[in-house]
């Protein structure tokens, strides 16, 4: 079993969302974050505030975000810029864990890329799902057809388990 190096963890989660989401998001990560290491590397797996995940690493370097570490970024007004917004007929669907399609993205903030983690929110900041970006923002409405985020988990789905 490897140990974990003597880092500073906080210091090196906060870079990463910086890098990720926008500089000064990080700063919405409040309370005591808790780390889970790699048994193999000693490298972060993933982490959290207090008994919610906020993210998990994915291999691309990239951060997984669950709905609960959307709803803690969103606290962050520049953290909106990594946002999309449904029409409301979508909606329901994208709460279901539904992917959304062009044709019912309303807006998107200017940070989306493809392949970079999107929150899917309301006009009133409340937070539906957490998906990866398929187009990047200046693309996504242009389109009428195709997928424009593959939802990783939405509000309703959590429901069911």
């Amino acid at each position: 079993m490897v140990k974990p190096l003597l880092l500073d963890w906080k210091g090196k989660i906060y870079c990463h969302v910086d890098a990720i989401f926008g500089v000064g998001v990080s700063t919405a990560l409040e309370g005591d974050l808790q780390f889970e290491f790699s048994k193999r590397t000693g490298r972060i797996k993933n982490f959290s505030i207090g008994n919610g995940l906020v993210a998990t690493f994915r291999t691309d370097g990239g951060l997984a975000l669950t709905v609960f570490g959307a709803k803690q970024l969103l606290r962050s007004q520049k953290f909106r810029e990594n946002c999309v917004i449904p029409t409301p007929e979508a909606i329901p669907f994208v709460s279901e864990g539904r992917s959304l399609f062009c044709k019912h993205v309303e807006w998107c903030g200017s940070n989306i890329r493809v392949a970079s983690d999107v929150a899917i929110i309301t006009k009133s900041n409340v937070v539906l799902a957490t998906g990866k970006a398929q187009l990047g923002f200046s693309t996504m409405k242009k389109y009428h057809n195709g997928v424009a985020v593959k939802i990783r988990e939405g509000i309703k789905s959590r429901l069911k388990e």
